[in-house]
């Protein structure tokens, strides 16, 4: 959907049109389905946030001044939802969806004649392992990944939706991004814990602020020279960039046919309700 299209939708969404309500909800479904599935791992919590966030925009529509866009908004609602739903389910065992089982889909498998745990994770298995590896972050770490290297906002847009600073959301996302590195290399077999020389710099704080644009072209000039006299420090940068491709390249989950009625339903319950009032 064009931004013009959406920004028409909106204005008349607002203004009582019921029908264009209904299209700007089902044009953002799966984005608030697929956050549902990355964030808590399991498709029936997906379904509650989806349901929830989606029936707060129902509701709320005629209130939306349109200071945030209305994904970051849709995005920062569905948050609140998680956190809810992960506050319930503290202390409940660990489950998480594939997100290969989940789309249906079978994206190529671009390491399917590797074998080393660095190529890996860029096939098949790091995708159907990414879930377990973000769960094992912090709930703080994992929410600016998703949302950042696998949802696609910007830093600013993040801090939004997270009611943090920028400067927060940066630093919490190097050490995510190490910290994710870490959890999927140790899940395909690779060796994570090997200690980096004294003497090299935090090559990986470093290539993770260079992406964030927070680091001067000289200082980018003496990293990649470090990263051409190392090859120790050069396999670090390269598997943190094969990790981030990973988190790029996931699939957005498609609403299973089932939950696309039952969304469907509550959907225009909560429209025939707020047109009733």
């Amino acid at each position: 959907m064009s931004d013009r299209t959406e920004s028409s939708l909106i204005d008349a969404a607002r203004r009582g049109d019921r029908d264009a309500l209904s299209r700007l909800l089902e044009a953002h479904q799966q984005r608030v389905f697929g956050f549902g599935v990355k964030m808590c791992g399991d498709v029936e919590d997906a379904k509650d946030v989806a349901q929830d966030t989606l029936l707060t925009l129902a509701r709320t529509m005629h209130d939306f001044r349109g200071e945030a866009s209305i994904s970051t908004w849709l995005y920062t609602v569905a948050r609140s939802f998680c956190i809810k739903k992960r506050r319930r389910t503290k202390g409940a065992p660990a489950h998480h969806e594939s997100l290969d089982k989940v789309t249906q889909e079978s994206a190529p498998d671009a390491a399917a004649e590797s074998s080393t745990p660095e190529q890996m994770l860029l096939g098949r298995e790091a995708r159907e392992t990414v879930a377990a590896a973000l769960d094992k972050l912090d709930p703080d770490w994992r929410e600016v990944i998703v949302l950042r290297d696998i949802e696609g906002l910007s830093a600013a847009e993040v801090a939004e939706v997270t009611g943090v600073s920028v400067a927060a959301v940066k630093s919490r996302l190097h050490r995510a991004r190490t910290a994710l590195r870490e959890n999927l290399l140790g899940l395909v077999g690779g060796e994570p814990g090997v200690p980096v020389p004294a003497a090299c710099p935090d090559v990986l704080t470093m290539l993770s602020k260079k992406l964030e644009d927070e680091i001067s072209p000289d200082i980018c000039a003496k990293m990649e020279a470090h990263l051409d006299d190392c090859p120790r420090c050069k396999s670090l940068c390269d598997s943190l960039k094969k990790t981030l491709a990973v988190c790029s390249s996931l699939p957005s989950p498609s609403v299973p046919a089932k939950i696309q009625e039952s969304l469907r339903k509550a959907v225009a319950e909560a429209i025939d309700e707020s047109h009733a009032r």
